[in-house]
């Protein structure tokens, strides 16, 4: 019989939400624990959930009997600071991306994950959804033969409330770290790391970057991304090879399914339906990786954040995105 691993989840806002929707539908899992900095907030978090503990601070979550994993569901510039909380305490962590500010801080966290001998993850929740898990199959199985170009993108209007996260650079807001992280994770998992990398971005009234443009080179490819909280985009990826394409439809970083076009075949569509977000896939890599004692995912490995973090400056450093304190 397995073991039922229990959650606890530290910020209370709308991924956290999104989050405890589809880890409640996972088997042999329970949200046993949550913590807000608000008790109003973890009290009605817990009652809409059925949660046993509920605590006013994060420190106090350490204290739960039997919780096996913490998800760090905070804003972006606190991600680091919780999570090193976590790890000294031997706890492990599904800490939601971005993984923090920049690399500096993300090094810190996976040298002290590696000094206390915890698990600790990324929630790069796309990279384990069976449509992603489909377009790596196709490509290793040469379907589209060599890729040589991605065109992504991700776009919609955002309200102006520019003290919440989206707009508010104390924050860490900003088209690029809330949303242009998916395109660049496409690219970055698909054709590694890029030799050089040109952006660009403008800017809102609160000072975040308000649209991202990016573009990567390969030695044999190129990537042509865009983040923008100006406009709805299509919000697709098309994944260019010298034999055919892959087109992951809108909204391509959650997609249910893709079509294949292979040079003169007809099209065929692949379909993963399913009756959650989406975010039950990470939380299954975490139950299993615990469950095998294991320290970090295979698939979504901690030098694959390193890199991750590294291309985000980089892309930042070109576009002029700053944020004080951070850099």
């Amino acid at each position: 019989m397995v073991k039922p691993t229990r959650w606890g989840i530290i910020g209370l806002g709308k991924i956290a939400e999104k989050f405890a929707n589809d880890l409640i539908k996972v088997p042999n899992t329970s949200l046993h624990a949550v913590a807000s900095t608000s008790s109003e907030r973890a009290q009605d978090f817990a009652q809409k959930f059925q949660v046993p503990y509920h605590y006013d601070s994060y420190e106090a979550i350490f204290k739960t009997p039997d919780l096996d994993v913490i998800y760090i569901a905070t804003p972006h510039t606190s991600h680091a600071e919780n999570a090193i909380l976590c790890l000294k305490n031997k706890m492990p962590v599904l800490c939601e991306k971005p993984f923090a500010m920049n690399l500096k801080q993300v090094e810190q966290m996976v040298t002290i994950a590696r000094e206390n001998d915890t698990f600790l993850m990324e929630a790069m929740w796309t990279r384990f959804l069976p449509v992603i898990m489909k377009t790596q199959e196709l490509i290793a199985e040469d379907r589209i033969g060599k890729v040589k170009t991605i065109h992504a993108d991700f776009g919609f209007v955002a309200p102006f409330t520019p003290e919440r996260r989206t707009l508010n650079p104390s924050l860490g807001g900003g088209a690029l770290l809330d949303i242009g992280i998916y395109p660049a994770y496409l690219s970055l998992l698909l054709l590694g790391y890029p030799t050089d990398v040109h952006a660009l971005s403008t800017f809102g009234q609160t000072g975040v970057d308000e649209t991202t443009s990016f573009i990567f080179k390969y030695p044999q490819a190129t990537a042509l991304m865009n983040a923008t909280f100006a406009s709805r985009t299509r919000t697709e990826a098309l994944i260019y090879g010298d034999k055919g394409y892959i087109h992951l439809p809108e909204r391509f970083h959650e997609s249910k399914t893709l079509t294949l076009f292979e040079t003169d075949k007809e099209p065929v569509t692949f379909s993963f339906d399913r009756e959650t977000r989406g975010y039950n896939f990470e939380i299954e890599e975490v139950n299993n990786c615990l469950r095998n004692n294991k320290k970090e995912s295979v698939k979504m490995p901690l030098s694959m954040s390193v890199k991750l973090m590294s291309l985000l400056d980089e892309i930042r450093q070109k576009a002029g995105i700053f944020y004080d304190g951070i850099d």
